[in-house]
């Protein structure tokens, strides 16, 4: 079965209302539930809870592959708010704390028709500087603070994971409103709803 993983209420909420009118509406943070089609899981945000929860539901369930879909903060500025990406590759981009870090990546598989495709960086800590900020933006697209945890775990089980990501703001983008980012989650949750 095919599970489709969010990392928080407010990415998948849209989806909620708009798979199936509505079936899954009024799951929580930290559950999962399921239908004969889809599982579906709200694993809270961070790579601690994703790891944690990824597991307890590869542990507890028959799942062919993984669809993360989600919000992500564009790192450059030809990657406007609402576009839609597939991810082909995610760092892991919290290892700072080395005098000479390396950054263990992992490719991606893109399924997703129709989408350009972005390379994602995982990080729970913000930028420290410009220095590191400029760093980032020459070598990803994109960052959150779950894809990694959720690619890695599904990758040691031999599960696909697919990520599919849409900007809801940049580095040089004036904050959205809550009106905003529903409707740019909305065109997310459509175009998922017309891939399953």
């Amino acid at each position: 079965m095919t599970a489709i993983v969010f990392a928080n209420l407010q990415d998948a909420s849209p989806f909620l209302k708009q798979y199936e009118r509505g079936r899954f509406e009024g799951i929580q943070e930290g559950e999962t539930v399921q239908d004969n089609q889809i599982t579906l899981s709200i694993t809270g945000s961070g790579k601690i809870k994703s790891t944690l929860r990824i597991e307890r539901l590869l542990q507890s369930e028959d799942i062919s592959k993984i669809i993360h879909p989600g919000s992500g903060f564009s790192l450059k500025t030809d990657i406007s708010p609402g576009t839609i990406l597939g991810i082909s590759q995610v760092y892991e981009g919290d290892r700072v704390e080395l005098s000479s870090p390396t950054y263990p990546r992992m490719p991606l598989e893109v399924p997703f028709e129709g989408l350009s495709t972005a390379t994602l960086v995982t990080q729970d800590h913000t930028f420290t500087g410009e220095s590191e900020q400029s760093y980032w933006q020459r070598i990803a697209d994109l960052r959150d603070n779950t894809s990694y945890a959720i690619a890695y775990v599904a990758a040691t089980r031999g599960i696909p994971c697919h990520v599919l990501k849409v900007v809801t703001s940049s580095l040089d983008d004036t904050p959205k409103d809550k009106t905003d980012s529903e409707e740019i989650l909305g065109e997310l949750a459509k175009y998922l709803v017309s891939t399953l």
